[in-house]
């Protein structure tokens, strides 16, 4: 057995899982009644990783980004993978509402997360190391208590735990 134990705690998403969702958004929005003569569009841009939402008013942009958000729970991820940039008018007396996605750790809240981690006073060590944080431990009781920690908690983006070894 290895002597120490460690894991990631990262922001990264899925990308397929993401698409798959809002893919998910389309056909469940072009089967609505509500929407049904509307125009509404969802756009992901993978490159600049940004969600654009279009709809024809005010209360239809806002269902849309009900069920956008919906469709990412009922698919495994956070409601936090995206955020807010803007809501603008568009051609054709449209809304317009863009998102970026959240895939990445600030520099802020890590520093949040490593001096929580160090307040439960365990004997784990965490550091920061690049996007993401490396919790290493000698005992996987107290990983685990890290782990209940950081699920638990508030945080600004969506937390995931990966290659605990």
């Amino acid at each position: 057995m290895a002597k120490e134990h460690s894991f990631d705690i990262t922001a990264k998403i899925d990308i397929q899982t993401f698409k798959n969702a809002i893919n998910l958004v389309d056909r469940e929005v072009s089967n609505r009644y509500d929407f049904k003569g509307t125009t509404f569009e969802v756009t992901f841009n993978e490159k600049a990783k940004t969600l654009v939402l279009i709809a024809s008013s005010d209360n239809k942009i806002d269902a849309l980004k009900d069920i956008v958000i919906a469709k990412f729970l009922k698919q495994g991820l956070s409601s936090k993978v995206i955020e807010e940039l803007k809501t603008e008018d568009s051609s054709g007396g449209n809304r317009k509402m863009t998102f970026k996605v959240v895939d990445y750790i600030e520099s802020k809240e890590a520093k949040k997360i490593t001096a929580d981690i160090k307040k439960m006073k365990l004997k784990v060590n965490a550091q920061i190391e690049g996007d993401s944080i490396r919790v290493k431990g000698a005992k996987l009781d107290e990983l685990q208590k890290v782990i209940a920690m950081v699920r638990g908690g508030e945080w600004d983006a969506p937390l995931n735990i990966e290659n605990m070894r």
